[in-house]
C-alpha cells in the first residue's frame, strides 16, 4: 500500500511534468497539440499501471511455479538447489530450514527434517551446515548473533545430527570431505532467490516504457518541426 500511495504521488508529479513540457516545445503547432499534450500526461500514469501489472505477474510466477516470495512484505523464501527451502519471517537474522514436501502448506514446524532458528548456513550438495538458536525470537537485538548449537542435515534421508560447537560441526564435515564455511542465512537467500527470471522481469517492466518514452519523443519533435515550417512558410 505504501508503495501504491508514493508511486501515485510520483506518477502525479511526473504527469504535471511531462504534460507541461509537451505543452512548452509543441507552443505553436495546430494539429495533434492537444492529443501529445493528453498522452504526456497520462504517460506516467500508464507507466504506473504497467509497473502493477508487471509486478503481479512475477510474483505469481515467482510464488506458483518457483515457489519463492513476490519481493515485497515480511516474509522472505525460496528454494535451496537440494529440494529444501528457508523461510525468515519479520527478520533476516534468522529462519527456517525446512523440506517443503513433509511441511503443511500453511506454517513450518520444527521436525527431523527442519531445522528453527537458523543464523548461520552452508549448502553443500546433499547436505546443509549451520548454526541456530533456540531461544532466537527470546533474545534482544544485542543477542541477536547468539548460537547455541550446530547441525548437519542430510537431505536425502531427511535427518539432522546435532553438535554442541562449530568444532564438533567442522570435523564431522571434514569426514564427508566438506569444509565448513558458514555464512548468513539472508547471504544465502539471495544467493539463491534470484535467478535469470528477475532479469527477465527487470527487462519487461523498464523496456516497453523506455520504447514508448522514445515513441513519445520523436512525435514530439515531429510536431516541433512543424513550427519551423509554419514561421518559413510565405505570408
Amino acid at each position: 500500500m505504501i508503495w501504491a500511495v508514493v508511486g501515485v504521488g510520483v506518477a502525479g508529479i511526473g504527469a504535471l511534468l511531462l504534460g507541461g513540457t509537451a505543452a512548452y516545445f509543441t507552443r505553436g503547432v495546430e494539429h495533434g497539440r492537444k492529443q501529445i499534450i493528453l498522452v504526456a500526461s497520462l504517460f506516467p500514469l500508464m507507466c504506473l499501471v504497467w509497473a502493477g501489472v508487471v509486478f503481479a505477474f512475477q510474483a505469481a510466477i515467482n510464488e506458483m511455479v518457483f515457489h519463492r516470495d513476490a519481493g515485497l512484505g515480511d516474509t522472505w523464501n525460496c528454494l535451496l538447489p537440494n529440494g529444501y527451502a528457508l523461510l525468515m519471517i519479520d527478520t533476516t537474522d534468522q529462519g527456517f530450514v525446512y523440506n517443503p514436501k513433509t511441511q503443511p502448506e500453511s506454517a513450518v514446524a520444527e521436525q527431523e527434517d527442519a531445522v528453527a532458528g537458523v543464523k548461520v548456513l552452508q549448502v553443500a550438495g546433499r547436505y546443509i551446515l549451520g548454526g541456530s538458536d533456540s531461544r532466537s525470537f527470546q533474545r534482544s537485538e544485542k543477542q541477536s548473533e547468539q548460537i547455541d548449537s550446530y547441525f548437519l542435515l542430510d537431505t536425502q534421508i531427511g535427518r539432522q545430527t546435532r553438535f554442541p560447537s562449530y568444532e564438533a560441526l567442522r570435523a564431522n564435515a571434514q569426514e564427508l570431505g566438506i569444509t565448513a564455511n558458514l555464512e548468513r542465512i539472508s547471504y544465502v537467500y539471495y544467493r539463491y532467490r534470484f535467478t535469470w527470471f528477475e532479469v527477465f522481469a527487470g527487462l519487461l517492466l523498464l523496456l516497453p516504457p523506455l520504447v514508448s518514452a522514445l515513441v513519445l519523443l520523436r512525435w514530439t519533435l515531429r510536431l516541433r518541426k512543424q513550427v519551423g515550417k509554419s514561421a518559413l512558410a510565405p505570408c
